[in-house]
């Protein structure tokens, strides 16, 4: 029997509505999916930033990144190619020569003559009309001086027991190494960040004097002994430095994290490990009385230190960039735009300081502040979205704090004082694996600071070294890393 007419509508009314519940099904399915898609995106998208954060692709300082356009190599004017610059020497540079050696340098002096020219065997004048000079440099056969130092023993009447001729302080403190030696192991443990083995395969093959490992742990305890009194005298004068640019870094002791801090003043650098990175660091090391401003990044260590004692800071416009930086890769377009805004206004503050040369004293100074109202106004508005909201939020509690350096003469904009100093420190860090003992500690807060004393003052770290070690053989006054007064 054929479905009457009502029947077959109803028939077709309930076909429809299946595949409409079908088509709705899928569209909540592919909708569920796109959502899930775009979250993902949004999260990878997220990490691709995070990871680019720290503009490290880059040696240069990010604030000369986003300013200082690249330098033109094109050789003509007006030609818009540029060409690489070849290798070696550039035109135009000055040349560089050795210092010839004096006469009280040289050992030996070796004189050739002529019979007859070399080339056709002719005769020659009896009088030379110049001298061709080569100096060479080449080791001995025995490069070390090998002394024993003997001391008569006789038998004393009162005393009951034997007796012995005093021996050199030298010999008495140094025992197998003199100070010279002592002060190369120092430098090549310090300086070369060679390893125990390492220098005793140095001692074997070059200077042909067999030394245990042990025997070089000895020689270095010596060493940090000498360079305790020059450290001791940096860190008393420490809390009375006008200007001081901190930084810390994390290193293993024993497998478990400790932080070498590095305070960098205008004539030295001085390093503190310490198994903590709070402020209590830097009270122990600067107290609560410190009268100068503190240049650093924004870590809560020194915002609570600044917070508690006044302390005037000059937070790192240079890590400020980076964090700027990040915003602009975040996939939300308004902390975006947020982000390129903040960073043009700190693109034209950074043009104004490279300018400096080309302005007045009076105009750089008035630059300087409409730079820095508008980088406040860039940074205190921020869409209702984090991280941007907490950058603002900086702004409106610690904005004047980024801006020291334009009324304090001598401060800098950027920390990258302290992390220049402490570049040398993670590279030891990771070729010698940190430290084991408080002992082997001591020892590297002394070495770190005198070479990066010595280095910013254009010293010698070598010879203040053995100045060191000498002077605490003969138990005399240890030579300052201070320099000396005009």
């Amino acid at each position: 029997m054929e479905p009457t007419k009502g029947q077959w509508y109803q028939r077709r009314i309930a076909e429809l509505e299946a595949q409409v519940r079908q088509r709705d099904q899928r569209i909540a399915a592919l909708e569920c999916q796109n959502a899930r898609l775009a979250a993902q995106v949004a999260r990878l998208t997220e990490q691709v930033a995070k990871l680019s954060k720290n503009s490290s692709n880059s040696s240069k300082p990010p604030s000369s990144d986003i300013v200082k356009p690249p330098k033109s190599t094109s050789c003509r004017e007006g030609n818009s190619r540029k060409r690489k610059r070849k290798i070696g020497g550039q035109p135009g540079h000055p040349k560089h020569e050795r210092e010839p050696f004096s006469s009280d340098d040289l050992d030996d002096v070796r004189e050739y003559e002529l019979n007859c020219c070399p080339d056709c065997g002719g005769s020659l004048s009896s009088r030379p009309r110049e001298t061709r000079v080569v100096p060479q440099v080449e080791l001995a056969e025995r490069p070390v001086e090998i002394l024993e130092h003997r001391a008569e023993g006789c038998w004393c009447r009162r005393c009951k027991k034997v007796v012995y001729a005093p021996l050199p302080a030298t010999v008495q403190k140094g025992g197998l190494l003199g100070p010279e030696l002592t002060a190369l192991v120092g430098y090549l443990k310090g300086v070369g960040h060679a390893s125990f083995s390492t220098i005793r395969k140095f001692f074997r093959d070059v200077l042909k004097i067999p030394i245990s490992r042990g025997q070089l742990a000895k020689v270095i305890r010596k060493v940090s002994a000498a360079l305790e009194p020059a450290d001791e005298e940096l860190r008393a004068s420490l809390p009375s430095e006008p200007r001081l640019n901190v930084d810390e870094t994390g290193h293993k002791n024993n497998g478990k994290t400790h932080w070498t801090w590095c305070f960098r003043a205008e004539l030295y650098t001085l390093f503190k490990i310490d198994p903590w990175r709070s402020s209590g660091v830097l009270i122990d090391a600067l107290g609560e009385e410190f009268n100068g401003v503190l240049g650093c990044d924004y870590f809560s260590a020194y915002r609570k230190y600044m917070r508690e004692f006044s302390v005037e800071v000059q937070f790192c416009l240079a890590h400020l960039i980076r964090e700027v930086k990040y915003l602009i890769g975040l996939p939300h377009e308004r902390t975006r735009v947020y982000g390129e805004r903040l960073l043009e206004a700190l693109r034209k503050l950074f043009g104004i300081i490279h300018r400096r040369d080309t302005m007045t004293s009076r105009g750089f100074q008035r630059a300087l502040e409409r730079a820095r109202t508008d980088v406040i106004n860039a940074a205190t508005w921020a869409p209702r979205r984090s991280p941007a909201k907490n950058l603002a939020k900086r702004f409106h509690l610690h904005g004047d704090a980024y801006f020291r350096f334009i009324t304090t003469p001598g401060v800098e904009p950027t920390n990258n004082l302290a992390e220049q100093a402490i570049r040398f420190v993670v590279i030891d860090r990771r070729i010698t694996q940190g430290t084991r003992s408080e002992r082997g500690q001591r020892w590297c807060e002394r070495i770190w600071t005198a070479i990066a004393t010595c280095a910013q003052q254009e010293r010698s770290v070598f010879e203040y070294l053995r100045e060191a070690v000498n002077a605490h053989f003969h138990g005399q006054p240890i030579p300052s890393l201070l320099p000396a007064g005009p």
